[in-house]
């Protein structure tokens, strides 16, 4: 396939005017999430920083290894790592990272020593995800342990973290429950003579519903590309753009079916555009049947289950030519899918979405800003001014 028949255009310009309001909303305590290639959105650390990100969140040290060696000099924090972790290299990097177990702490110490420095940690609590950190139950020892790591001088504790389960509705009772859960780690952690800098539970969601609100970090990721978990604002905007170029068009009759298993049959004369993206690219095929793309200012419906490397779009009377391109989502303001939609249609998240998309379409960066409908501002419950 040639490079530009699909293209994926990622517009910075979106990511920076959402890294500042979050920026803002967060009273400049914003740790930016870059994880799974910042939600397939490609190398836009160095803008997210100049936004005013203080600090980046990824999940793997080889992950933060690679900001580091693209020039990323901020604050980096790694969250999902084995025991059998390269942490000594994670060290030598500057990387912060998660600890939530003590089997983990002693491979981070381990690290460290070979380092000759002592590790940044953050210890990860769960508060009722029954995931990722550290269960409530072992969460003293974990804490003393972190203490004599201290006192050998292979670590010094730096945080505490956790994540929330039900932010995206404020009003779930859940959410109290985890604030506790979290404070009183924080109590136990003190109680054990560490003295953590900052504390951290909020991630876009309990940031913009207040969940997760009055502490000293607020970790960002889906927030930055457009999409809002809680559903509680139309303050962001989308960054993605995906078009195709069509391969071919025909003319079929009344009867004649489309795709795999003949799931979709023409009830007329139409004609039908072939598009060169499929689920091969992350399409999901959950969407056959019911997805849509925009066709010359106008929506149109794909037809037929999604192959691998291709989807049908039947335009009706209008007959594409090869090389037009088709939007199949984008922000929404040309009357395109946007991403949300795709994600109704496919049963699953806008998260999903957007992380799913195959390294087979090119990223293309665009800084030009986009010509967004207005946006009134939103400020979450209990968030800093």
């Amino acid at each position: 396939m040639h490079p530009t028949v699909s293209e994926l255009i990622v517009h910075d310009a979106a990511i920076r005017e959402n890294t500042a309001a979050f920026a803002r909303l967060t009273g400049d305590r914003l740790m930016a999430v870059l994880k799974a290639d910042a939600f397939g959105h490609g190398a836009i650390a160095h803008s997210v920083v100049e936004a005013g990100a203080r600090s980046i969140g990824v999940t793997s040290i080889e992950e933060a290894v690679a900001l580091r060696e693209s020039g990323v000099d901020a604050p980096i924090l790694s969250w999902l790592n084995t025991p059998e972790a390269d942490f000594e290299e994670a060290v030598r990097r500057r990387i912060d990272l998660a600890v939530s177990s003590t089997e983990l702490l002693a491979a981070v110490a381990r690290g460290a020593v070979r380092a000759g420095s002592p590790a940044r940690i953050h210890l990860h609590i769960d508060v009722g995800m029954a995931r990722d950190g550290c269960a409530a139950a072992d969460w003293a020892p974990l804490c003393a342990l972190a203490r004599e790591t201290e006192a050998s001088g292979s670590a010094r504790v730096v945080g505490i973290m956790g994540h929330m389960s039900c932010a995206d509705d404020p009003a779930d009772p859940q959410n109290a429950r985890e604030r506790l859960v979290f404070e009183n780690a924080i109590r136990t952690a003190r109680r054990r003579g560490l003295s953590p800098a900052c504390s951290h539970l909020a991630a876009t969601a309990a940031t913009l519903t207040g969940a997760g609100t009055g502490f000293d970090i607020h970790r960002i990721g889906a927030g930055l590309f457009g999409i809002d978990p809680s559903g509680s604002t139309d303050l962001l905007k989308p960054a993605l753009t995906l078009t195709s170029r069509v391969v071919s068009s025909r003319e079929v009759g009344a009867g004649t079916g489309v795709g795999y298993g003949l799931d979709f049959v023409a009830q007329r004369s139409t004609h039908l555009a072939l598009l060169p993206v499929g689920y091969g690219d992350g399409l999901p095929r959950e969407a056959s049947g019911r997805a849509e793309v925009l066709v010359r200012g106008r929506r149109r419906p794909l037809v037929g289950r999604f192959s691998m490397d291709m989807i049908v779009v039947d335009t009706g009377e209008e007959q594409l030519q090869p090389g037009e391109r088709v939007t199949v989502f984008g922000p929404g303001d040309e009357g395109e899918p946007t991403v949300a939609e795709w994600a109704a249609w496919s049963r699953t998240i806008p998260h999903e979405i957007v992380t799913r998309l195959g390294s087979r379409i090119p990223r293309i960066h665009r800084t030009v800003e986009l010509s967004h409908h207005p946006r009134h501002s939103a400020r979450p419950q209990g968030a800093a001014a």
